[in-house]
């Protein structure tokens, strides 16, 4: 079987592919066959960090989203059979031909939604589902701003505002990127890549300043993201592999905003939530209401490129690796 690893932490000249056996499903666990993993910065933080994952020696598996069909069920399992079709969003080791992954951990795909849409959904749709309708619910008239608008985050994440009545300014990093954040249905887009753009997030939100920000991309956008923020305002943090920004003073917060570090495992952790929140995804696409766009394909082996090219960020929508 062929799996991606990493022999030490470094850039995507790191990943290599190996050889192993095949792997065998233990009590309450099932082999999967992956038809396709998903690419998250997740797992370049997992590459570039040694911090990560380091309850796993090297050389580390890389990779934790996929969908594929049950191969084998471990002793104790009964919601699942061979053959069915499955997705899963948390899952170490998924950049493979196989996979072992905890029977909780599963979601069946519905006949409709094909490998590539569910592999491609679970991660970043789930995060953008905790985003927008647990972490802050948006309620009908908010005005958000949502960075990196073109991502495959950003882009669900959009789709799942509008879907809630929201209106969603978009900050995306270069020009060729506005048409696909406005196609997901941001009603205003700035580009930027320097943190300049909370002065035209006011302004566009009526001059009091957005209900709430969601922001992963890193220190450098931080201030920018709590100027841009009305009084009362949501701040919704996430994505640390980009780092954090300086130590905060609590009394030094303005206008009363509310701060938060959002993450999606506690919007799924347990296995009917995920399995709820799932479907509640699975339902969105099949309604024509959520659309996934698959912004590149890679083969198995090429997991370094596929790295490299989200670590450019000329990409746009969500990076597959085909097995």
């Amino acid at each position: 079987m062929k799996a991606m690893v990493i022999a030490r932490a470094g850039g995507p000249e790191v990943i290599e592919q190996v050889e192993r056996p095949e792997p065998a499903p233990g009590p309450g666990q099932v082999l999967v066959a992956v038809a396709a993993a998903g690419v998250n910065f997740m797992d370049i933080g997992v590459r570039q960090d040694e911090r990560f994952w380091s309850e796993f020696a090297y050389p580390k598996p890389l990779g934790v989203e996929g969908a594929g069909r049950v191969l084998a069920v471990g002793a104790g399992v009964t919601e699942w059979s061979p053959g069915q079709r499955v997705a899963w969003a948390y899952a170490p080791g998924s950049y493979a031909e196989q996979v072992v992954v905890p029977a909780g951990a599963l979601v069946a795909v519905p006949d409709g939604v094909d490998d590539r849409t569910a592999a491609a959904l679970m991660m970043q749709g789930l995060t953008a589902s905790h985003f927008a309708t647990d972490f802050y619910p948006v309620q009908r008239g908010d005005v958000a701003l949502v960075h990196a608008a073109a991502g495959g985050l950003g882009l669900l994440l959009t789709q799942i505002i509008k879907l809630r009545g929201g209106t969603v300014i978009g900050r995306v990093s270069s020009a060729d990127k506005v048409a696909v954040a406005k196609e997901a249905g941001a009603d205003h887009v700035i580009v930027d890549t320097q943190g300049r753009f909370a002065e035209e997030a006011v302004r566009l939100s009526g001059g009091e300043g957005v209900h709430v920000v969601y922001d992963g991309s890193g220190p450098r956008t931080f201030q920018g993201s709590l100027d841009a923020l009305r009084v009362s305002g949501t701040f919704c943090w996430y994505g640390p592999v980009l780092g954090a920004p300086d130590a905060i003073e609590i009394m030094r917060l303005p206008k009363s905003i509310k701060l938060g570090y959002a993450v999606f495992a506690h919007h799924v952790r347990t296995p009917d939530l995920l399995r709820t929140r799932a479907a509640r995804l699975f339902d969105w696409v099949l309604s024509g209401q959520l659309r996934v766009r698959i912004g590149g394909e890679y083969p198995l082996a090429d997991a370094a490129r596929a790295h490299a090219d989200m670590e450019s960020r000329v990409t746009t929508g969500k990076l597959l690796l085909i097995p």
